[in-house]
């Protein structure tokens, strides 16, 4: 089993900045594409930014220029920096990975738990 453990969020102000972790543990093979997603109240989940394993990065429009993704393979761990927060940032943050079980097996997508960014004043 695969696990996605999430941290670093928080409550900061507009403009500030944050980190937010993901770290996989578990058994599995190899992992694919690692990234973020995020819920505000009463929307849906949407992408943020994802980066595979040979470090093809995506970002949404909204994001881009402020937040960057990044990944440690070796520490199975991604990262997003997010600067110039704005209160439209508030939301949960998901982690979202891509793995294998054995070199057989396809990919399946795990989630973690979400970890909490608010922005405000």
């Amino acid at each position: 089993q695969v696990q996605l453990v999430e941290s670093g969020g928080g409550l900061v102000q507009p403009g500030g900045s944050l980190r937010v972790s993901c770290a996989a543990s578990g058994r599995f093979f190899r992992i694919n594409v690692m990234g973020w997603y995020r819920q505000a109240p009463g929307k849906q989940r949407e992408l943020v930014a994802t980066r595979s394993g040979g470090d093809r990065t995506s970002y949404a429009d909204s994001v881009k220029g402020r937040f960057t993704i990044s990944r440690d393979n070796a520490k199975n761990t991604v990262y997003l920096q997010m600067n110039s927060l704005v209160p439209e940032d508030t939301a949960i943050y998901y982690c979202n990975a891509e793995v294998a079980s054995d070199w057989r097996a396809p990919y399946r997508a795990y989630w973690g738990q979400g970890t909490q960014v608010t922005v405000s004043s």
